[in-house]
């Protein structure tokens, strides 16, 4: 079951390019997702494919080689891949807002350096924002930056950097004195070191790493726009993309749930029927049905409105990602108990989608974050005195 139809009116441009999607799922990426999961990486390959596809360009403009989806496509491809494996999500995560924060404030030369490589799949992007004292709270940052004749000195430790162990660029936020500001880093660079993460509870093949900066040196174009900028013009809008893009990826992880369980439930007999028609594993899959359902509906909403720039946009897009991740988390620890004592082995697909379905409540701002947020933005917009009547 995938409501997708109808309801959801997509155009016939949208239509096609989820088959496609789809398509590229079950064949490149849904049969290996168990295998990339128990070594902890993803092959380069995967990543090639997925540049040669178009997909590492989706928000890069034509101009620069990208595809320049629009958000509802971004938005579908998203949940395509995260039906599939939530770690190969992960990296169109935060390679789209790299590649965003680049096209939208980048330096002409550094546009041309970056973008074509990076929607080509030739060059992946990675966010490096958070540090061991600086997560949800992403002003507490302590990466500094100093000017050095015509260019600048970084030192510092980001953490859990999502494909921090492979990627090539990284987009890294440091402090001139009090401004946060935004740097596009080379891996390569001297004075930054690479060390991985290893045995995560979810999202295992997205290979997280932590970043170490001792007198790394980067050129005066490495800077991203104006000193201070850092925070709330390029990270904020490129959290915004990467909020809805775990959003939708939740849904397709709900989606993997539902169909993950519905096969198993109507092959697995017991007490003389397959156990699909046992009426409280019929709950667990009504359950389901009507999650997914109606979080592809909150993320449709979402790219609906942030396609037309609306004023609420931002704070659907909260509600999407709060919505679709708490849901998934329900959804595949109900596919553990519907698959039993074999939903908890480590060759399950069960247990690989509890376990990524807890990094979803914790990426891109956590459930409680999310319900500070919303909950906030419920009171300042309600008319005063609103009550039960």
């Amino acid at each position: 079951m995938n409501a997708t139809a109808g309801v959801l009116s997509l155009t016939d441009s949208q239509s096609k390019v989820l088959h496609e999607y789809r398509q590229f799922t079950a064949t490149e990426i849904a049969p290996f997702a168990n295998e990339w999961d128990r070594a902890g990486r993803l092959p380069r390959d995967i990543v090639v494919a997925m540049g040669r596809a178009g997909y590492l360009g989706a928000l890069i403009p034509v101009e620069y080689g990208g595809s320049a989806l629009d958000i509802i496509e971004f938005g579908l491809l998203n949940e395509a891949l995260g039906v599939g494996c939530s770690s190969v999500r992960s990296v169109l995560t935060v390679h789209s807002m790299v590649s965003y924060a680049i096209a939208r404030w980048g330096k002409p030369e550094e546009r041309e350096r970056w973008l074509p490589r990076m929607a080509r799949g030739e060059c992946v992007g990675a966010f490096a924002l958070s540090e061991p004292g600086a997560g949800s709270d992403a002003a507490r940052i302590t990466t500094s930056a100093r000017p050095d004749g015509d260019g600048y000195v970084l030192d510092g430790t980001k953490k859990w950097i999502t494909y921090g162990q492979a990627a090539d660029v990284f987009l890294v936020f440091a402090r001139i004195d009090e401004r946060i500001t935004a740097f596009v880093v080379p891996r390569d660079s001297p004075g930054l070191t690479v060390v991985p993460i290893a045995d995560m509870l979810g999202t295992r093949a997205s290979m997280i790493a932590e970043l170490r900066f001792d007198n790394c040196k980067v050129p005066g174009t490495a800077l991203l726009g104006r000193p201070g900028f850092g925070l709330v013009a390029i990270a904020g809008p490129a959290l915004e993309y990467g909020r809805y893009s775990v959003a939708w990826g939740a849904v397709g992880l709900l989606q993997a749930c539902l169909e993950e369980s519905l096969s198993y439930a109507r092959q697995r007999h017991q007490f003389g029927s397959v156990i699909a028609e046992h009426q409280l594993i019929q709950r667990l899959l009504s359950d389901m049905a009507t999650t997914v359902s109606a979080a592809r509906l909150l993320c449709l909403q979402a790219g609906r409105l942030k396609e037309t720039e609306h004023p609420d946009a931002v704070a659907a897009i909260w509600m999407a990602k709060y919505f679709a991740s708490t849901g998934a988390f329900r959804a595949a620890a109900d596919t553990v108990q519907i698959h039993g004592a074999s939903g908890c082995l480590p060759t399950s697909s069960a247990q690989r989608m509890l376990r990524d379905a807890k990094v979803m409540e914790l990426i891109e701002g956590s459930t409680q974050i999310q319900q500070i947020v919303i909950s906030e933005r419920v009171c300042a917009t309600a008319p005063d005195g609103e009550g039960p009547r």
